[in-house]
């Protein structure tokens, strides 16, 4: 992943360099499977703990959400022994809430498509404050597959087909090959 933007680096048809040690299948100068955050490669083939990881990732974030927002709860608390006002109260929770909201929409959306990198970089402020929203986004994905599982192997199996096609043999001499007119 690029630490500027969180895009990868690489996409899932390039030959780069899978994760070590985590049952990459070799690929003989083909395409290899892009590794996911917490996943590697395991995501592939469901192996090398990928279930106890995919638990794990589930149990993690959920656990994180409740901490964070428990910290929510006493900066809330803070906020009203301050005495501040009604209006300041309900303007933070109400940034709380949508940010929240709208990080988990774009965390949702990013497992089924890639985002654009100057778009999730102006997004990054927004995405900071809704962090419980990307957590619970982590939470219920897992539930079902690795998350960006789904993306992953889209991209993996076209790179694949794509690699297929283009190492496939012709057959005869084009030499030989009749021109058309």
């Amino acid at each position: 992943m690029s630490d500027e933007t969180g895009t990868p680096d690489t996409s899932a048809g390039s030959p780069g360099r899978a994760a070590e040690g985590d049952g990459a299948p070799p690929q003989g100068g083909g395409p290899r499977p892009e590794p996911l955050r917490f996943f590697g490669t395991s995501w592939v083939d469901h192996d090398n703990g990928y279930a106890a990881r995919r638990a794990g990732v589930a149990v993690g974030s959920l656990a994180a959400a409740t901490v964070a927002c428990l910290v929510l709860r006493l900066a809330y608390e803070g906020i009203r022994i301050a005495e501040s006002g009604s209006f300041v109260t309900v303007l933070v929770v109400a940034m709380f809430a949508i940010c929240s909201a709208l990080a988990f929409r774009n965390t949702w959306e990013g497992f089924g498509k890639r985002h654009d990198p100057q778009r999730q970089a102006s997004l990054r402020g927004l995405l900071a404050i809704g962090f419980v929203g990307t957590l619970l986004a982590y939470f219920f994905r897992s539930l079902t597959e690795a998350p960006g599982e789904k993306l992953h192997r889209e991209e993996y199996e076209q790179a694949r087909e794509a690699h297929a096609r283009r190492s496939t043999r012709r057959t005869g001499n084009p030499s030989r090959k009749k021109r058309r007119r």
